[in-house]
């Protein structure tokens, strides 16, 4: 239960022809990026159930800028859906300039966040995502690219990161004030090393430590990592004095995780914990928004069926019903499948339980020679390295 009262998030951003309006986030949660996940069905999903701000599928700067089709879809939004919050990917200052410029000048975001946090090999091994920081200059000059192109607009640009490639090569701190020095609204802490992916706990105490050292900047920080509950949400804002919490593999099969960090942030001892009946609608409602996304019912199912294991977790279904939820080919099967389904309470103790990506700790990959020289610029020129987006 809430023990202290938290100022809401603020967001400085443009709205339409009105520049430097805020969007007030009165429950300071934000929905993090998923690659394959944070499509804008899962999304609409998000902020139904009271996520404050929904960042998009991350998408790579050159093919936004070479206008690939499947990007420009990954970062349209869904009905309503305000503000528009764009992940960019960018290994280069240039590229990463042009596609913001892009995306001011038509008019697709009102919001953009940097990817400086992913550990996967395709995207470390180029210098990308998690690895980045560690470029000191390289990095500086991304973000100032976004920040400069952004701000004419009225737009703001935050960054997501680690806090390092591993526990020899720390670089949340320096990257986070070169950041605020940029301009960026907020700096996003992943308290999880790149070498760690998904294991082990998330280290909280970095985030407190980054908070207090930012505390001169005034640029606020959010929390990432292992919020499983409302209660987690609110513990990791009181331990670390964070501004805000980023969520997400939590959320995965659990959208109502938003409801619940909701409530718990207004002081309510109010749990959400859906019955088995009431997820089931949340499901089928999935399955309409994904087909409505993908205008296609087939690939919509394909798209869904990663998310039935995590929907269904702690609850009792037949091993044989299971397995036909993780081969569901149309709208009408899951209505059939669902209706199959017995009412129970929910499995609060196995439902929020860690889920989704797990990874084991590994060496990061990165480019040759790429830990020699902290302040070496690398000539990177191919920023394309997570292709369609």
């Amino acid at each position: 239960m809430l023990t202290k009262t938290f100022a809401p998030l603020r967001l400085p951003i443009s709205n339409g022809q009105f520049v430097n309006n805020e969007v007030v986030l009165d429950a300071p949660v934000v929905l993090a990026p998923m690659a394959g996940i944070t499509n804008s069905a899962f999304r609409t999903l998000c902020r139904e159930q009271g996520a404050g701000l929904f960042v998009s599928e991350m998408v790579t700067a050159r093919a936004l800028i070479e206008r690939h089709p499947e990007t420009l879809r990954l970062i349209t939004p869904g009905k309503g859906e305000t503000p528009r919050s764009v992940q960019l990917y960018a290994v280069d200052p240039t590229v990463t300039g042009l596609a913001v410029k892009m995306l001011m000048e038509e008019n697709l975001a009102d919001h953009i966040d940097l990817n400086f946090g992913c550990p996967v090999p395709k995207v470390t091994r180029r210098g990308g995502g998690s690895a980045l920081p560690y470029k000191q200059k390289l990095f500086s000059s991304i973000v100032k690219s976004a920040v400069d192109n952004a701000k004419p607009f009225g737009v703001p640009v935050t960054v997501k990161m680690r806090i390092g490639i591993d526990t020899d090569h720390e670089t949340y701190l320096t990257a986070a004030k070169s950041a605020a020095d940029a301009g960026v609204a907020w700096v996003a802490l992943h308290a999880r090393f790149a070498s760690q992916m998904y294991e082990g706990q998330a280290d909280w105490s970095a985030i407190a430590r980054l908070v207090e050292f930012m505390e001169p900047t005034g640029v606020p920080v959010l929390g990432n990592g292992d919020i499983w509950s409302g209660s987690d949400g609110v513990r990791m804002m009181e331990e670390t004095g964070c501004a805000g919490v980023v969520v997400g593999r939590g959320c995965l099969g659990r959208p109502w995780l938003f409801a619940d960090l909701v409530a718990a942030f207004s002081g309510s001892s109010e749990r959400i914990t859906p019955s088995l009946f009431e997820v089931r609608a949340i499901m089928y409602r999935h399955g309409e928004l994904l087909v409505e996304f993908f205008e296609a019912e087939g690939r919509a199912m394909r798209d869904l069926r990663k998310h039935m294991a995590w929907y269904l977790k702690g609850f009792r279904v037949p091993r044989e019903l299971r397995a036909k939820f993780g081969m569901v080919s149309s709208l009408g099967e899951l209505e059939y499948l669902l209706a199959q389904l017995e009412d129970q309470p929910y499995p609060v103790e196995v439902g929020e339980s860690p889920r989704g990506r797990s990874s084991h700790g590994r060496p990061v990959h990165l480019p040759d020679g790429w830990l020699e020289d902290p302040f070496e610029i690398p000539t990177i020129t191919i920023d394309d390295s997570v292709s369609g987006g």
